[in-house]
């Protein structure tokens, strides 16, 4: 006689998966403001993604949109259009 599988392994516990969590507050953060802020949680996301066996798409999308908010900033600050009272020209 086939011996049964085995059961499957116990779903990582509830609570502790904030892959998802990184993953959204890389991507808003890198789009609006922050781009360290948004390349930092992507890297979170991707971390806690390798853990829980999850898709590191969100994180990789957060460190994307950091990286471009990084660049436009520093081109529209170094074309001179950038105004706020904290910069002075």
């Amino acid at each position: 006689m086939n011996a049964p599988y085995p059961p499957p392994p116990p779903p990582p516990a509830a609570g502790r998966d904030r892959t998802t969590l990184w993953g959204v507050l890389g991507i808003v953060l890198g789009l609006l403001c922050c781009g360290i802020l948004g390349i930092a949680f992507g890297w979170l996301s991707i971390r806690e993604a390798r853990r829980n066996g999850k898709s590191p798409l969100l994180g990789w999308l957060a460190i994307a949109f950091g990286v471009v908010n990084l660049i436009a900033s520093a081109v529209v600050r170094a074309r001179g259009n950038y105004y706020s009272p904290y910069w002075y020209r």
